[in-house]
């Protein structure tokens, strides 16, 4: 597809999932990667800098260690599986990327590094500079050390994050389906394809089904539509192809077989990161009134609150949710939970002699808040 190519997409990051990368015996399919690579290969030398995002630790590790339901019987399995996997993966990347004349390199992440502001530029300059040294960036769920309080628990919204964090024009999402369908296609021979989307609506997320094909995987459809939502607010566009052909992108470039999900207009770079981020500390209920205030780019004043939920604290991401209970919004809080709670409703001349001190004016700045 030509919003993917080298010419008009200049940073391309590409996920690949376990079933692709890895057989039922938990071997790695080294013919099948070979072709991969030699597809990012060619792109590299046509000048698109390329970021790989790659399940397959844990499924190569459990064999490794003969462990049971491919290392995912429990958390502490997961994390050993992956611990001796991940050495597996990285040598399988960099060996054969090398044997293209590309050095490789590894990231290994967990949900907090990219939640969190500072952690977060801290990757995304990582990963520029290696882009700008020719160097291709492995990154993987670091899934030795994350719990399932602190991890994305899939690969496709992990890249979609790393696609904001490197500033990627695309994101291609090689999977073992081919696209985005209105209905499960396992189950229903009638399915219709969907080949392109403008716009992620509740149509859209409910032809989504939360199962994984091959059921080697840890993501569905639900995970590959919630990372499109995250890359289109980043300005990327989006495609879910199929990996279960020889050479994938180069297949893809010729026969357009996938689902686009079409990139929205670029937000600043702190309003995107928000956007992306997937834990919320507390949630705010809110009135109709301040659901339109918001809605024309107003900030949020404790007077449009109704209720407050969760355990935050001053600068935790909260949720705000309109009078149907539906998301409208999503923004750093300027109060603690605590506080938030005593001035709710309240206008803003009367909270000083609640607080005590001298109030914040908003409960959500507009410069710290995206409306959905």
């Amino acid at each position: 597809m030509s919003l993917f190519s080298p010419a008009t997409c200049p940073r391309l990051v590409v996920k690949v999932g376990s079933a692709l990368l890895v057989d039922a015996a938990g071997a790695i399919r080294r013919d099948w990667l070979a072709g991969l690579v030699a597809d990012i290969a060619e792109r590299h030398a046509a000048g698109q800098q390329v970021v790989v995002v790659s399940s397959g630790a844990i499924a190569l590790g459990a064999r490794r260690l003969g462990l049971p339901k491919g290392g995912r019987a429990s958390l502490e399995d997961a994390q050993a599986a992956a611990a001796t996997g991940q050495i597996a993966l990285s040598g399988a990347w960099a060996e054969l990327l090398g044997a293209q004349g590309l050095s490789a390199a590894q990231l290994l992440v967990t949900l907090d590094d990219l939640e969190q502001r500072r952690r977060y530029l801290n990757v995304s300059a990582t990963l520029s500079r290696l882009l700008t040294l020719g160097v291709v960036p492995v990154v993987n769920e670091n899934d030795s050390v994350a719990t399932e309080e602190i991890r994305f628990g899939d690969n496709d919204r992990l890249a979609a994050r790393v696609g904001q964090a490197a500033g990627a024009d695309g994101v291609v999402l090689l999977s073992d389906i081919d696209g985005l369908y209105d209905r499960n296609p396992t189950h229903d021979p009638d399915a219709r394809f969907i080949e392109r989307v403008e716009r992620i609506d509740a149509a859209i997320e409910a032809m989504a089904d939360t199962r994984s094909a091959s059921g080697m995987g840890s993501g569905g459809m639900v995970s590959k539509v919630q990372a499109a939502r995250i890359a289109t607010a980043a300005g990327a566009h989006l495609a879910i192809a199929s990996g279960r052909v020889e050479r994938p992108l180069s297949r893809f470039a010729e026969t357009g077989r996938g689902t686009v999900f079409v990139a929205r207009p670029a937000q600043p770079a702190r309003k995107a990161w928000l956007q992306g981020r997937l834990i919320a500390c507390g949630t705010i209920h809110i009135d109709s009134g301040a659901a339109r205030a918001l809605q024309d780019g107003r900030s949020l004043l404790p007077a449009g609150a109704t209720r407050i939920e969760g355990s935050f604290a001053r600068g935790d991401l909260v949720m705000i949710l309109d009078e149907s209970g539906q998301p409208i919004a999503r923004g750093l809080s300027e109060y603690d939970a605590d506080e938030a709670v005593r001035i709710v409703g309240r206008r803003s001349e009367e909270l000083e002699a609640i607080l005590g001190h001298a109030p914040r004016a908003a409960l959500v700045h507009r410069n710290h808040m995206v409306v959905a």
